[in-house]
């Protein structure tokens, strides 16, 4: 999530973080939103038990959030997640996750990898974002 910082305050022009173009569909704004709700999900609430209350649909649906609130809502993310792991035992990761997310059973350990790619995927597209579009 720092690394998403990073790429956040590397825009030359804030509403940049908003623009789309041709087929790139999703902006880097809509990408921070989808990855905080995620994580705050996946992590916080369930593993956590935080009762954050995920609204997806707002992840896709929300524009023009100035990167402000955007970089401190990154803030907030990574002090739940690092919470999170750092009180959760050692010895569950080996046992199931309480979600079937793909439609079966996985370990805590199998859907943290998976977090960690998802969390790269759209980093890279963010990454990708900023090259294109903010000029």
């Amino acid at each position: 999530m720092k690394k998403l910082i990073s790429e956040l305050e590397s825009y030359k022009k804030e509403e940049n973080i908003w623009k789309i173009s041709g087929e790139i569909s999703n902006s880097a704004g809509t990408l921070t939103l989808h990855l905080i709700g995620n994580l705050n999900h996946f992590i916080g609430s369930v593993m956590g038990h935080t009762g954050y209350i995920r609204d997806r649909e707002a992840e896709f649906s929300l524009r023009n959030v100035p990167k402000r609130e955007l970089l401190n809502q990154i803030g907030e993310s990574i002090k739940v997640i690092k919470n999170t792991i750092s009180e959760f035992p050692k010895d569950n990761y080996s046992t199931n996750y309480p979600l079937e997310v793909f439609g079966k059973p996985m370990t805590y350990l199998y859907f943290m990898i998976h977090l960690q790619g998802h969390l790269n995927y759209h980093l890279g597209q963010v990454n990708y974002h900023r090259r294109l579009l903010d000029i």
